[in-house]
């Protein structure tokens, strides 16, 4: 098996060659070239209409080097440095979309000098050349990703550099305190003031209050990027399938009058408010003796204590039974909405402490829409509009957040036991390494290479 090279392994001289298309057939093929020898080796393989010149598309045919043979038509299109995705000299060379026809023309730049591009390696020369920072790197792999709209919307703003521009004025402020305090202790022989530890804790908070609210965005950017599990559950014939297909829109899981119907999870993916929802159909939970039936009475349970957020479906023309009762309490601490479903039978007064019931039909559609609300209010905590543009959407973010966050707390504690200012400042640049990391400013190649290897090859 052949490893990705790392950064500190790579020659960044050279000129690499990927297929920049999915893989399999199609109308359209890409091979990109990037580095000082793009336009030399394209205008080796290719007869051009017209001279390649920087930012147009040419007509050109695909040659055979040795024998001089037309192998395919192409367009062409040549984009000069610095004014390049990479800011390197790139050649994009599309032809009909045949993977022998594709793999051919890598083959000849290989020949002619190029050199395989490893995954991400196009975006990383990006980064590297400064064309962008390290968030938009990451929103790059993100937008491919993209499985919604709203999901390529908030990756385009990422793109676009929102986190960077909301993390701008947090690390200005620390930066005007730390070159304060740097000033105060530098000069103190000069009369240059020493800010008393009242006012460094103050500008402390100032930092701190928007780095927090920075920090509480993860929980809805990581929804936003990996999506949440829905578990549908509760007793037998109480519309969990008819509900399901409901909120799925099509007739997706076997509905019978008979209980028991459902025996295994039924899984299915959809767009809720822009976030990709996964909706987990169950078997009726009951006592059963059937070897088959208990088995999905078992994986009811897995799914009810993996899911983000449970379903907890009960009979709304009916009263509560104890099996309701259990199952609501099964759910302990975990996020769960409770569903009177039936409710075209008429509804009994069903209440439980503290909790919300949402009336529903799944024969007739009633209160569907309603409960749609419920679940995206539950799952984003408010509409995605209105969260601000610019949240943390990976882990690696989040934790060089929090290390900051973690590095300001121990400098706000440290000015309260008034602690040298040298020792606070310790704390200061603790706190701003981090912030810088994000972006990748102070990054370190081994955190560069788990990036970029994520990403596929041709991008």
């Amino acid at each position: 098996m052949n490893l990705p090279l790392r950064i500190n392994e790579m020659n960044l001289d050279d000129t690499i060659v990927a297929i920049a298309t999915p893989p399999g057939r199609g109308g359209i093929g890409v091979v990109r070239l990037s580095g000082a020898e793009a336009r030399r080796i394209a205008e080796s393989m290719l007869r051009l209409k017209h001279e390649l010149a920087p930012g147009r598309a040419v007509f050109a045919e695909l040659l055979e080097p040795q024998t001089g043979e037309r192998m395919d038509e192409a367009v062409v299109t040549y984009f000069a440095r610095p004014h390049s995705y990479t800011q390197d000299d790139v050649v994009e060379i599309s032809a009909h979309g045949s993977p022998v026809v594709l793999r051919h023309v890598v083959e000849l730049a290989l020949e002619l000098g190029a050199r395989m591009a490893e995954p991400g390696e196009f975006t990383m020369r990006a980064f590297l050349n400064g064309r962008m920072d390290l968030t938009q790197a990451e929103a790059v792999r993100n937008l491919i990703e993209s499985q919604t709209l709203y999901q390529a919307k908030v990756a385009a703003q990422q793109l676009e550099g929102a986190l960077s521009k909301r993390l701008q004025p947090i690390k200005k402020q620390l930066v005007e305190l730390i070159a304060v305090m740097e000033a105060g202790i530098d000069f103190a022989e000069d009369d240059v003031a020493v800010l008393p530890a009242k006012q460094i804790v103050e500008r402390i908070a100032h930092v701190q209050a928007p780095l927090e609210q920075l920090q509480a965005s993860f929980a809805y950017g990581k929804i936003v990027q990996e999506g949440f599990t829905l578990a549908i559950v509760g007793r037998p014939n109480v519309g969990k399938s008819s509900l399901f297909n409901r909120l799925v829109e099509r007739e997706r899981a076997i509905v019978t009058s008979t209980p028991g119907t459902t025996r295994d999870l039924v899984t299915e993916t959809v767009a809720l408010g822009g976030i990709p929802l996964k909706l987990i159909d169950t078997a009726g939970i009951r006592r059963s003796t059937d070897e088959a039936e208990s088995i999905g009475i078992r994986k009811s349970y897995e799914a009810l204590s993996e899911a983000d957020l449970v379903l907890v479906v009960v009979d709304g023309s009916s009263a509560f039974s104890t099996e309701d009762q259990d199952l609501i309490a099964a759910c302990g601490n975990r996020r769960a909405l409770v569903v009177a479903n039936k409710s075209d039978l008429g509804q009994r007064d069903l209440k439980i402490a503290g909790s919300k019931i949402y009336k529903t039909s799944a024969l007739t559609g009633d209160g569907i829409e309603q409960l749609r609300e419920a679940i995206l209010s539950e799952v984003s905590g408010a509409s995605g509009s209105e969260h601000e543009a610019g949240f943390l959407t990976n882990v690696r973010q989040q934790r060089l957040v929090e290390e900051s966050l973690n590095c300001l707390v121990a400098a706000v504690h440290a000015a309260e036991r008034k602690i040298p200012h040298e020792m606070i400042m310790l704390d200061l640049y603790g706190a701003l390494r981090p912030l810088d990391a994000i972006t990748g400013e102070t990054t370190t190649d081994d955190i560069l290479n788990l990036i970029f290897s994520s990403f596929c090859i041709g991008k």
